[in-house]
Formats: C-alpha cells, sequence, structure tokens
C-alpha cells in the first residue's frame, strides 16, 4: 500500500481547530494511512491511533518508525477508546480526532468490496467480524433492505431497488461489487450517471454508502464515540469530527449543540445520557467548516466533507460526577 494512498480531508481546518498541539496527549480515532496522525505528530503531539482495520498496519509501522517516542497505536474501533487508552496507562487526552466513514485508502482496494467501480467481493467489513454486504443482499427480506436504503443512503428508489436485488438472487446469490452494482444501476433506468451536487454521480452511490454504514455500524459507533469522547477529553481538550454524510453530520451538529446547552437534551440523533447540570462543550464552529473550492476540485472525497469541533468545558459529565462522590 502507498503511503499517497489517502488524503486527509481539511487537514489544515482541523489543525488550525486543536491549536497549539506541541507536547499534548491527541488521539487520532480514525487512523487509516496516518494522515492526520503524521501531522500531529510534525506538530510535536504525542498521538495515540485507533483502528478496527488491522490491515493498516504497514502504515502503522511506517509511522512508528519516524516518531518511535511519541507514537502508539491500538486494534480497536474508535467507540473503544476508553478502554483502549486504560490498556496504555492513559485516563484522558487533550484532543480527540475522528474522521468518519471510508477512506480512500479502503475504496481503492478491490478486495475490500466498497467501490462500485472496482470489481472485488461484495464485503464492506471495515474488520473481518460480522456479516458482510452479501449477507444482507443475499439473506435480508425486501422490506429490510429497502429500509437500509432509505435510511443511511437516502436512496428514494429504494423500494424498487431492493426488488430488483430480490428477483436476481433468486437466480444466483451476489458475490461481487460490479454484479451488485449493474442491478441497482438497471433498476433505476440503467442510467451509468445521474446528477448529483457540483458532479454526475455513479446511480449505485446511495445504495453502496447505505450498506457499508449498515455492515459497519457506523452511525452506532459514531454516537457512541461522542459519548466516551466527553469523558476523556481534559478541560480545554478539542474534539475535531469529519462526516461525509449529511446523517452523519446531523448526529455531531445535534450532540454538540446540546452539549454545548443550544439545544433541548432528547435528540433522536444524539446519544441519551444524563444531563449535564452546564454546558460540556464550547463550539469552535458554530457552523459546519466545508473544503474549498480548491480541495474539492483536487479531491472529489472532500466535496461532502464537514468539520465541527468544540472545547471541553470544566463541567464533569454525569458519569464523571457520580465518580467522584
Amino acid at each position: 500500500m502507498s503511503q499517497d494512498a489517502h488524503v486527509s480531508v481539511l487537514l489544515p481546518e482541523v489543525l488550525e481547530a486543536l491549536g497549539d498541539v506541541s507536547g499534548k496527549l491527541v488521539v487520532d480515532g480514525t487512523f487509516g494511512a496516518g494522515g492526520y496522525t503524521r501531522a500531529l505528530l510534525e506538530r510535536g503531539a504525542h498521538v495515540i491511533g485507533f483502528d478496527r482495520d488491522a490491515r493498516v498496519k504497514p502504515f502503522v509501522a511506517a509511522v512508528a518508525k519516524d516518531y518511535p517516542q511519541r507514537f502508539r497505536w491500538v486494534n480497536l474501533r474508535f467507540s473503544e477508546m476508553a478502554g483502549g487508552l486504560a490498556e496504555l496507562g492513559e485516563s484522558a487526552c487533550d484532543a480527540i480526532v475522528l474522521d468518519i466513514g471510508v477512506s480512500s485508502m479502503q475504496l481503492d482496494q478491490a478486495e475490500r468490496g466498497f467501490s462500485f467501480m472496482r470489481d472485488g467481493p461484495l464485503d464492506m467489513r471495515m474488520s473481518v467480524e460480522g456479516r458482510s454486504a452479501a449477507d444482507i443482499v443475499n439473506e435480508d427480506d425486501r422490506d429490510e433492505i429497502a429500509r437500509i436504503l432509505w435510511l443511511y443512503g437516502e436512496e428514494r428508489k429504494s423500494r424498487a431497488i431492493a426488488a430488483a436485488i430480490c428477483r436476481r438472487r433468486e437466480e444466483k446469490p451476489f458475490t461481487h461489487t460490479l454484479d451488485l452494482a449493474e442491478v441497482i444501476e438497471k433498476a433505476l433506468g440503467g442510467r451509468r450517471w445521474i446528477k448529483g451536487r457540483g458532479a454526475p454521480v455513479h446511480p449505485a452511490t446511495r445504495s453502496f454508502q447505505a450498506l457499508r454504514i449498515a455492515v459497519n455500524d457506523e452511525l452506532g459507533e459514531l454516537e457512541a464515540a461522542l459519548e466516551t469522547a466527553e469523558t476523556l477529553l481534559r478541560p480545554g481538550g478539542v474534539l475535531a469530527v469529519v462526516t461525509f454524510h449529511s446523517l452523519e453530520d446531523r448526529i455531531v451538529k445535534t450532540f454538540l449543540n446540546e452539549r454545548a446547552g443550544r439545544v433541548p437534551s432528547g435528540s433522536r440523533h444524539a446519544p441519551q445520557v444524563a444531563r449535564a447540570e452546564a454546558p460540556l462543550y464550547e463550539l469552535i464552529t458554530p457552523k459546519a467548516v466545508q473544503a474549498s473550492d480548491a480541495e474539492a476540485a483536487a479531491n472529489p472525497r472532500a466535496r461532502s466533507a464537514k468539520l465541527r469541533a468544540a472545547r471541553r468545558t470544566e463541567a464533569p459529565t454525569p458519569q464523571q460526577k457520580g465518580s467522584r462522590r
């Protein structure tokens, strides 16, 4: 795997939100190819990287070779940050960075099954555990497939696509990405590309995105990570989250606004925890930061990216307050 396989989106904006990180402990919850981690290490930070995907180990080894004293890596999901830090003898950190979703590195590996542009096994798992995308399209009933495509992909023709999938699998099961992409394309009228924001998109885009989110429980992972982050950040610590999907951004926006005391608690798009007595965050980005036109033109993945960041206050969470009694 090439060191250039992944370009970190909104990197300058993330670094600006974090401020001076020299000598501070930063958690990179989505290590990937190490783009954010390297930038942080170059600025003098101590970094602990997390990634559920063990196949990033060549990148981990390269970073560890260059920064043996200030870099550690844990093969865990970012929702498991608290346990991972505890294993390393750490209980708190000064910043947490999360880049949500699949990386271009994973998309470029046909054998991972994330891309409808490269033929490969219909997998989509970020780790080797759990059900694959093939399991979902071959085993789930039509209503459940339609629900997944509508909920996670916001695909307006989810029922038509689900029906087409179920008809085809009666002849033979789905095993490869291009096979599924072709069925979706035909279900949507055979159009190779459809109009999208800024550029035409393949008709299978939303469906593949939905299956990937479902396979990896990405929204559940994000909610758990947000809740965990507020218990790990020291006062003044910064949480920076880059999302690529409207549902992800909505979860982060609602969560941070609630924790900053800007909206009532109880949103269905934020983890349900006991209400804090005082705001837990101060918003650094009252509105989402998006990629510049130049970055979006150079890196198509950046077109939908949004950064939201907030600074932890001194107020304890209800869990922390209870533990101090």
